[in-house]
């Protein structure tokens, strides 16, 4: 076997690694902050999972919260985070409270990031003291993907199942319009114009550029990091660390077998999205019997992990869980490519659904976030070996979908809903479809339609919250969330756990600087995104949780990086 090469003099001063929103933010500012920096990206594509994301940002306390005294906010969000992340790590929870607007401030001043707030998205569990209906949630303006010029077709695009059309992505505030096209006249004069629009940009480009969610902010972060003059290499894999005769040195994979080390001036900065398709650490850390199946892009192997623990960084131990949870249905695509659909807030909490177990049971509140509804599918012995069941009738299915199956005519779903769902024209027909015992799923049905005609569910108390009614039906009452399941035919589809991300990560300081098992920094390491461990302690509180300290923890790792970081709270840039 032959030697690598030496690497010679320093090539940048700072190297990160990963290009999702952690790595791209921490690239960003620490080329602004005046460092050389290089971004590699195992991946040919930027942009992570963050681009398949929904995009939103939890920020407690932002200053585009109008109306809101920031300190009275961020003693509201201590409250909050106590009552529902006991597991988290203080030092960490008190520095995202009061540098995350300073972060939002910084980018959006020195970066073409645009962020809004979300007015009206209720914290997970907002009965809780200190909870908010919303404001703490950022989402991304829309993006003009043609500003990146030929490097759009470097940027991941969504998952398919997420766009319409072959490639047109659209807004939350559009949703409504596609949903009541040829019903309301409005509505559909506005999905006529963005389809004309997508119309237009495909001339131009293989999808469309009018880019929204988490592609929105993957976007602007790859523009800020070209605008700020970082080097950036895809189908670049880090294959190790050590320590040179003047700091770090990164080994670099070019996935065609070749390999060259680099030296680094002054930090590596580590963002490669945890280890969610590591099948080693898997088994190490998530539960016995969980499954193994993720949300996350397939590049998310703990490669990052892996080299800090080699230099001497360590592992969190104690959180609430090791993982970040959404409930995902499996299917094969028309290439042959297996896909998986994450049942986020698209179906899960509409009225006239419920989910059910092997034994035909229900066995959760359908409305509750994707991390609880997981969390209670382990808790039933559920994998990705033994599926639980969404089921709906047709009335259902017409009005919001399920999963991959869209809610549009019958006619146009009739392909889908046979490649997707099992379907009989009676529960008792569903039940044997399904497998379910004989009897069960119809029983579950009786009982529960005797209360939803009525608006209740005095099983689980579906629709007794802010955050479930925001995601429910308003035209529904008097409960936005419940309804009968009576309208053949009937359909279900099988549902599995799986993780969005890892919650474990190593162990870091305020600064973002991988600790030793001593506590002490390993000298010239950072950590942010999912490489860093859940600043809640693996608790998902709010919309848009990882977002959040992914780009607070990525701004303070890329300013210490370049040696301009500062322990300040006065939220200037």
């Amino acid at each position: 076997m032959s030697e690598l090469p030496s690497a010679g003099a320093a090539e940048c001063d700072v190297l990160v690694v990963g290009a999702g929103a952690a790595g791209m933010t921490a690239a960003a500012v620490a080329a602004t902050e005046g460092a050389q920096v290089r971004l590699i990206e195992a991946s040919p594509l930027v942009g992570g999972t963050t681009a398949w994301s929904g995009g939103m940002v939890w920020i407690p306390g932002n200053r585009k919260r109008a109306g809101v005294a920031r300190a009275d906010d961020l003693d509201a969000a201590r409250r909050y985070l106590a009552a529902v992340a006991p597991r988290g790590d203080g030092a960490l929870i008190n520095t995202f409270l009061d540098r995350g607007d300073e972060a939002i401030a910084y980018l959006e001043a020195r970066t073409p990031l645009r962020l809004r707030p979300v007015d009206a998205y209720p914290d997970y569990y907002p009965d809780v003291p200190g909870a908010t209906t919303g404001g703490r949630v950022l989402e991304p303006l829309p993006f003009d993907g043609a500003r990146l010029g030929p490097d759009f077709r470097r940027l991941r695009p969504p998952l398919p199942e997420f766009t319409l059309l072959g490639g047109m992505m659209i807004s939350r505030r559009d949703i409504p319009h596609f949903r009541q096209f040829g019903r309301s006249a409005a509505s559909t004069l506005a999905a006529v114009r963005l389809v004309a629009r997508y119309g237009l940009e495909r001339l131009r480009a293989r999808r469309g550029t009018t880019l929204h969610l988490g592609n929105a902010l993957a976007g602007s972060l790859f523009l800020a990091c070209r605008a700020a003059g970082v080097t950036i290499e895809t189908s670049a894999r880090l294959a190790g660390l050590d320590r040179g005769a003047a700091g770090l040195v990164a080994t670099i994979g070019d996935g065609a077998g070749g390999v060259r080390r680099i030296a680094v001036a002054r930090a590596v900065v580590l963002a490669t999205g945890g280890f969610p398709h590591d099948a080693a650490l898997c088994t190490e850390r998530l539960p016995a019997g969980g499954s193994r199946l993720s949300a996350a892009v397939p590049d998310c192997t703990g490669g990052g992990i892996a080299c800090a623990r080699g230099l001497g960084g360590r592992l969190a131990e104690g959180n609430e869980t090791p993982a970040f949870w959404v409930p995902v249905s499996r299917f094969t695509r028309r290439d042959g490519s297996a896909g998986l659909f994450p049942h986020t807030v698209t179906d899960r909490a509409k009225p006239g659904m419920i989910a059910v177990n092997p034994a035909g049971r229900r066995f959760v509140n359908e409305a509750v976030s994707y991390h609880e509804f997981v969390l209670a599918m382990l808790r039933e012995g559920l994998s990705d070996h033994l599926p639980g069941y969404l089921v709906c009738d047709h009335r259902f299915l017409r009005a919001y979908g399920l999963g991959r199956i869209r809610p549009v005519p019958a006619w146009m779903q009739a392909q889908t809903i046979r490649a997707s769902a099992l379907t009989g024209r009676t529960p008792a027909e569903l039940e044997a479809a399904a497998g379910l015992p004989a009897g069960a799923l119809v029983a579950t049905l009786r009982a529960y339609n005797a209360a939803a005609a009525r608006g209740l569910d005095p099983e689980f108390g579906r629709g007794t919250d802010a955050y479930q009614r925001h995601l429910g039906d308003p035209a529904r009452e008097p409960n936005p969330c419940v309804a009968p399941i009576d309208t053949g035919p009937f359909h279900a589809i099988a549902i599995y756990p799986a993780t969005l991300g890892t919650a474990t990560g190593l162990v870091t300081d305020a600064e973002a600087r991988v600790l030793d098992r001593d506590g002490r920094p390993v000298a010239g390491l950072f950590a942010c995104g999912n490489d860093m461990n859940s600043v809640l302690g693996g608790s998902y509180p709010g919309p848009g949780i990882t977002l959040g300290p992914a780009l607070t923890f990525g701004y303070l790792a890329g300013r210490a990086a370049a040696g301009t970081g500062t322990t300040g709270k006065d939220g200037s840039p």
